[in-house]
C-alpha cells in the first residue's frame, strides 16, 4: 500500500519505488512475489480498475483520500485479478489498512465500497457463466 500511495503521490516510476521496497529491511517478513506482481500489474490496469471501483464511489476516484485510494486500488486488483484471495481475506485485509492508516472511519467506507464492489463481480461472473 505504501509503495502505490508513493507511485501515486510523486508520479515517481514504479521501478525506482520497487526497488526502494526491496531494498527496506521491513520487507524482510513480505510476500516480495505479491508483492511484485501487485505492484507491476496494477498500474498498467487502472483503465480496467478504476472504472469498477469508480461504479460503487459516491464521487470520482481522484477525489478520494490518497491513502484510501490506494487501498481501494489494491483490493480492487486483487478481487478482480488475484481468485487465489478468498474474497474475504481481501476485504478484511483493506479494512485493517484503512484502520491503521487511513482518516477516522474510513474502514467502514472502504467495507462498504468493496462489499459493493465484490458483489457486482459476482453478478458480472454469473451472467458470464
Amino acid at each position: 500500500m505504501q509503495a502505490l500511495y508513493q507511485w501515486q503521490s510523486t508520479g515517481q516510476g514504479t521501478l525506482t519505488i520497487e526497488a526502494q521496497f526491496l531494498e527496506d529491511d521491513g520487507m524482510k517478513k513480505a510476500d516480495i512475489p505479491y508483492f511484485q506482481d501487485i505492484f507491476t500489474n496494477l498500474p498498467e490496469k487502472l483503465g480496467e480498475i478504476d472504472p469498477l471501483l469508480e461504479a460503487c464511489l459516491d464521487r470520482s476516484v481522484e477525489q478520494l483520500n490518497p491513502v484510501e485510494r490506494a487501498i481501494l486500488r489494491i483490493a480492487t486488483y486483487e478481487l478482480r485479478f488475484r481468485q487465489d484471495v478468498p474474497w474475504r481475506v481481501v476485504i478484511n485485509e483493506a479494512i485493517e489498512l484503512a484502520k491503521d492508516f487511513g482518516a477516522a472511519g474510513a474502514h467502514k467506507y472502504v467495507n462498504g465500497v468493496l462489499d459493493k464492489l465484490h458483489r457486482n463481480l459476482e453478478a458480472n461472473a454469473d451472467k458470464s457463466d
